[in-house]
């Protein structure tokens, strides 16, 4: 006869962020005993069933499929179906002996609602912005339908597996400044777009997402969207291919944007590192033609004479020679025109 499975149950406290639209955000804590390979969710759903019926959460699959269960979990966004008490206590570096802590909060950058729901109007009304669909001229239906080469349907893979549960919104640093960012979750459905090839409005809507403030250029390039991403969609990678589409089409009088990564890597290539002396004057004052420009470096200027902290001449690296061929090998594989 067989021994009958023994389950490793222990203590998990648990520190639930709670508020409504009208109160402040208190900590209340809960204990719960569970096994170590039980899901948070799983836990959240015994909380609620068990000690506070008035606990509020979104769920739906349990699978990692809808995206609904989407909270910070120990300081970080993820699917609460995802992840569970064994990963977590693994993840705080805990030694067995020690009682776990799990922190739950709602997501950030959007309204909240009750507890751990948010409101998630803003980020879908941001999503709409970039029009996250084949254009209505490549969708009159054909006699036959649209078909696709396996090399063609590659090219947007990774935005196919989005289930927009709002993780990397959650976590980009961009959109806490900036409001006028659409975020990376609204990009990377915009990169599969530019990609698709059915979509007949690739030009108008590059040139949409050069925009300064709303488009790829408002992104910071924190990594957080990236990080957190459950579906390893890649937001901020899909924003870099958009960024390529755009420099591809671009010169350096068009934006101060394009103009930034332009220039600093004319500078790189030609020293092996940026010289400080002309990158500002060239990127901001657009070599001297931006009057506005230059004098916004004026203030930050005379404060680096002053101190002493300006360069007086420029030394290229030791490595300029091999930084230059990693640049040339870098665009002729990617058939960008030299400098």
């Amino acid at each position: 006869m067989l021994a009958p499975h023994t389950v490793a149950v222990m203590q998990i406290e648990f520190q639930i962020l709670r508020q409504t639209r009208e109160t402040a955000p208190t900590i209340e804590r809960f204990t719960v005993e569970a096994d170590p390979s039980e899901t948070i969710l799983s836990c959240l759903n015994r909380i609620k069933w068990e000690q506070d019926g008035s606990l509020a959460f979104r769920k739906n699959c349990r699978n990692t499929i809808c995206g609904s269960c989407s909270m910070r979990i120990n300081g970080r966004s993820t699917l609460a179906c995802k992840e569970n008490i064994a990963g977590e206590i693994a993840r705080m570096g805990l030694s067995p002996d020690e009682t776990p802590t799990m922190t739950i909060a709602p997501l950030g950058n959007l309204p909240v609602i009750k507890d751990l729901v948010v409101d998630m109007k803003p980020f879908w009304d941001d999503l709409a912005k970039v029009e996250p669909y084949v254009s209505t001229a490549s969708r009159q239906l054909p006699e036959r339908e649209f078909l696709q080469s396996p090399d063609d349907r590659a090219k947007f893979d990774a935005t196919g597996n989005c289930i927009l549960c709002g993780a990397c919104y959650s976590e980009c640093n961009a959109k806490e400044v900036n409001p006028e960012f659409v975020g990376p979750h609204a990009l990377a459905k915009a990169q599969r777009l530019i990609a698709d090839d059915r979509d007949d409005q690739r030009e108008a809507r590059l040139a949409q997402f050069n925009n300064p403030d709303s488009g790829v250029w408002g992104c910071t390039r924190c990594f957080y969207c990236n990080s957190v991403c459950p579906m390893e969609v890649a937001p901020l990678d899909r924003i870099s291919e958009i960024k390529g589409e755009i420099l591809d089409r671009t010169t350096k009088d068009d934006s101060r944007p394009v103009r930034h990564r332009k220039v600093l890597l004319e500078l790189v290539e030609q020293g092996g590192w940026i010289d400080e002396r002309k990158f500002s004057i060239q990127v901001i004052g657009n070599y001297f033609k931006d009057l506005k420009g230059l004098l916004s470096l004026a203030p930050v200027g005379l404060r680096v004479v002053a101190r002493g902290k300006f360069p007086t001449h420029f030394d290229a690296s030791e490595g300029t020679a091999e930084v230059r061929s990693l640049i040339a090998a870098v665009k002729a594989e990617t058939h960008e025109p030299h400098s």
